[in-house]
C-alpha cells in the first residue's frame, strides 16, 4: 500500500558542479556537520538542474508529459545524482543514489514528512476534520502511526487477514472466469487492469471496514461505484488543486469538485465505521463477545478519536488499491510473454500446494520464486517512479551539500532500480535476480537502499504486510488455474505516469484453463 503521492515535478537553473560520487566528502565523513561547520559545503543554490524552459520543453516538446519518470534518468545522466528543480509551487532537492537515498534516511529524525498537503489540510478545515495520517505532522502523526502500525506491519497480526484475502482472490476467480467464457473466443480477458483495481478496492476494504462492497460481483452497488469513483475522482483532482493557489478555488471549478469527492470519501468510510461500531453496541448489550479484527480491534482500544479513525482509516484505503493492482497488472503481463517464468512459478507452487489447495501463509515461505516475480515486478515498475520527503527537525547534509530544515526532497526510485550499476540488464525482467544469495560476508549484489517499493525509515508503507499477502496469493492462485497468453498480435505495453506508474495501454490477456 503506497500512498499516492509523488513528487514528479521538476526544474531550477542550473548552479555549479556536483560531486560524481555519491557517498564521498563531508557528508560520508560526518554526518553530524554541526551549523558552524555548514559554511564550508556548498548550499541549495550551488545545485545544477534544468530551467523552466528547458522542462517545459522536455514535459511537451519531447513528449515526456505522461512518461515523467524517464526524465528522472534523463537528468540524472545531465547533472548527476542530485540535483535541484522546480514547477510551479516545488522546489525539489533530487536523489538520485541509493547511497545519498541513505544518507538522507539517516537525518530523517522521528517525525519526516513525505510531503506538504496543504489542499488536504484546508480541507479538513474547512469540514472541521481531524487531520489524520498523511496531514498530522510531529508527535501528533506519530501517535497514529503507533496505534496502526501493530495492526498492519506485525506479520502475525497481518496473517490473520489471510482468510478474508482468500475469500476476496475466490472472487477474483470467479470474475476473470465469468469474463473469459463472455469474450468471442473462449479465453480472453481484455482491459484486466480495471478488474484487478477492483479486487484491490475490495481486498482492503474487506480488511479495513470488515464487509464487503461487492466490487467483483456482476451488479456493483451504487454507493459502491459512488465510493470508487470518488477515490479515482479525489487523487486525480489533488494533482491539479495543489498548482492554483487559493484565489482560483472560486473561479475554477477544480477545488469544488476535489471537496465534494472528499465529501464522498468521508461520508462513506464514516458509515461503514459507524455500522461496524452499531454492530458491537448491540453485541455487547447482548453479553456477546465483539467479533472482529482491524476496524473492531481499533474501535474498543478507543486510542483514537472518532474523528482520527474515519479521516486515518479513509487515507489507507487510498493506499490500499493501486499497489496491488498495479502490481498484478505488471507481473500477469511479463508472466504472459516470457513462458519460461510463467512455468517455473506455476511449478513452484503446484509443488508446495498440490490439487490447488489455497497456499497459507506459512508456504508463502516455500515459495521464494513467487516473492522474486513480485520483487521483480516491483523494481520495473516502482507504484509510484517517486517519493517525497521533508525532514521537519533539523538540517541535512548530503554528499557536499547542507540543505536547510523543510528542504523538499524527491527520492527519484524509479531512475534508481533502473541504474544498471545496481542492477544488471535493469530494462530485463529477470526475477531470479533475487535468488542469488550472496557468500556470507561478500558484498550484496545491489546496495539495500536501491529498492525500496514500500518506502524506508519511519515512514515506510503502513500497509505493506497486507499488500504482499494480497499479491501473493493472487497471482498463486492465477497461475495455478490458469496458463496466461498474450492475446494474439498483443503490442508492447509502456508504462505511463499518472502519479503512478500505470499501464499505457490496455492489457488484454488469454487464460488458458490448465488441467
Amino acid at each position: 500500500m503506497v500512498f499516492r503521492v509523488a513528487a514528479r515535478f521538476p526544474p531550477r537553473p542550473p548552479g555549479a558542479g556536483v560531486s560524481r560520487r555519491p557517498g564521498s566528502g563531508a557528508a560520508r565523513r560526518n554526518l553530524n556537520v554541526r551549523a558552524t561547520d555548514c559554511g564550508k559545503l556548498k548550499s541549495i543554490d550551488d545545485l545544477p538542474g534544468p530551467s523552466a524552459c528547458t522542462t517545459l520543453y522536455w514535459l511537451f516538446g519531447k513528449g515526456y508529459a505522461d512518461k515523467s519518470h524517464l526524465m528522472q534518468g534523463l537528468q540524472k545522466k545531465l547533472y548527476g545524482p542530485i540535483w535541484r528543480s522546480s514547477f510551479g509551487p516545488f522546489d525539489l532537492v533530487n536523489v538520485a543514489s541509493p547511497e545519498l537515498l541513505a544518507q538522507l534516511v539517516r537525518q530523517e529524525g522521528r517525525y519526516p514528512v513525505r510531503a506538504k498537503l496543504p489542499h488536504w489540510r484546508d480541507y479538513r478545515d474547512l469540514r472541521g476534520q481531524a487531520y489524520g495520517l498523511h496531514v498530522n505532522e510531529g508527535p501528533e502523526w506519530h501517535q497514529i502511526r503507533s496505534v496502526l502500525n501493530p495492526k498492519l506491519l506485525k506479520v502475525k497480526e497481518a496473517s490473520a487477514y489471510a482468510p478474508v484475502i482468500h475469500q476476496v482472490v475466490a472472487d477474483l476467480l470467479g470474475r476473470v472466469e465469468l469474463l473469459r467464457r463472455r469474450s468471442p473466443d473462449g479465453v480472453t480477458v481484455s482491459d484486466l487492469s480495471p478488474e484487478l483495481y477492483k479486487f484491490g478496492f475490495e481486498g482492503i476494504s474487506a480488511i479495513l471496514f470488515e464487509t464487503r462492497l461487492g466490487c467483483l460481483q456482476e451488479d456493483i452497488p451504487r454507493d459502491t461505484l459512488r465510493f470508487i469513483s470518488a477515490v479515482s475522482d479525489m487523487l486525480t483532482l489533488s494533482e491539479i488543486v495543489v498548482l492554483f493557489p487559493r484565489w482560483t478555488r472560486g473561479v475554477l471549478p477544480f477545488w469544488k469538485r476535489f471537496v465534494q469527492a472528499w465529501d464522498d470519501i468521508y461520508d462513506t468510510a464514516k458509515t461503514l465505521i459507524d455500522q461496524r461500531l452499531a454492530e458491537i453496541e448491540s453485541w455487547v448489550r447482548d453479553g456477546e463477545p465483539a467479533e472482529g479484527m482491524f476496524l473492531t480491534d481499533l474501535l474498543l482500544s478507543e486510542r483514537l478519536s472518532r474523528s482520527e479513525l474515519y479521516v486515518s482509516v479513509a487515507e489507507l484505503l487510498l493506499g490500499g488499491v493501486d499497489t496491488t493492482s498495479n502490481t498484478l497488472s505488471w507481473a500477469l503481463y511479463h508472466l504472459a510473454r516470457d513462458g519460461r517464468v510463467q512455468e517455473r512459478l506455476h511449478g513452484e507452487v503446484s509443488s508446495t500446494c498440490p490439487g490447488r489447495r489455497e497456499p497459507t501463509t506459512a508456504d508463502l515461505s516455500r515459495m521464494p520464486y513467487l516473492k522474486a516475480v513480485i520483487k521483480e515486478t516491483l523494481r520495473l515498475y516502482p507504484v509510484v517512479p517517486g517519493n517525497g520527503r521533508l525532514v521537519s527537525e533539523g538540517e541535512v547534509i548530503l554528499d557536499d551539500y547542507h540543505f536547510p530544515k523543510e528542504t523538499q526532497f524527491h527520492l527519484c526510485h524509479y531512475a534508481i532500480c533502473h541504474d544498471e550499476a545496481e542492477f544488471a540488464n535493469p530494462e530485463d525482467f529477470e526475477p531470479e535476480r533475487w535468488l542469488r544469495d550472496p557468500a556470507p560476508g561478500s558484498r550484496l549484489p545491489h546496495h539495500p537502499h536501491s529498492f525500496i517499493p514500500f518506502g524506508v525509515g519511519v515512514r515506510a508503507c503502513v500497509g505493506k504486510r497486507v499488500a504482499e499477502l494480497e499479491m501473493y496469493f493472487a497471482l498463486s492462485r492465477l497461475v495455478q488455474h490458469y496458463e496466461v497468453q498474450p492475446e494474439d498480435g498483443a503490442p508492447t505495453v509502456e508504462p505511463k505516469t499518472r502519479t503512478l506508474l500505470i499501464p499505457g495501454a490496455p492489457i488484454n490477456l488469454r487464460f488458458l484453463s490448465r488441467a
